[in-house]
């Protein structure tokens, strides 16, 4: 995506319960993050599992779709939503987890300041960034 500080890109990851990565998804920086979340959520049973996500996650279909995959979540609503839910706070401080997992392959300066020109080759470090830290 283009904007005015030039081209980005967002890296969307699921992560486990111990933090370990499980899907990766590479998009524009112009993409809202609610977009890609059914398709990168798609490839999981859900069954029984409890999602946590912020509040960008917390639009009224991916909400629903985790419901009827026969799943929980734990995501806020937005300051402005006119019919909020609750939430479980105690819970949501488990998404620390992803921030968590952001951090650790941050290290390689290569993911860090995003050198790579071309998306596949990104992505490819970031799995072998991930790879290279689940194996420490």
């Amino acid at each position: 995506g283009v904007s005015r500080g030039g081209k980005t890109t967002k890296l969307h990851t699921v992560v486990d319960g111990l933090g370990n990565p499980l899907a990766f998804l590479l998009t524009g920086g112009h993409v809202y993050d609610s977009v890609p979340a059914i398709n990168l959520l798609q490839g999981f049973d859900l069954t029984g599992s409890h999602i946590v996500g912020d509040k960008a996650y917390g639009s009224e279909g991916i909400r629903h779709w985790i419901t009827a995959k026969q799943a929980a979540y734990t995501i806020p609503p937005k300051a402005n939503n006119k019919n909020p839910w609750k939430v479980d706070w105690y819970r949501y401080k488990e998404r620390h987890l992803v921030e968590c997992f952001f951090n650790k392959i941050k290290h390689f300066r290569r993911i860090a300041t995003r050198y790579d020109k071309l998306a596949k080759s990104f992505l490819a470090f970031v799995y072998v960034a991930s790879i290279f830290k689940l194996t420490q």
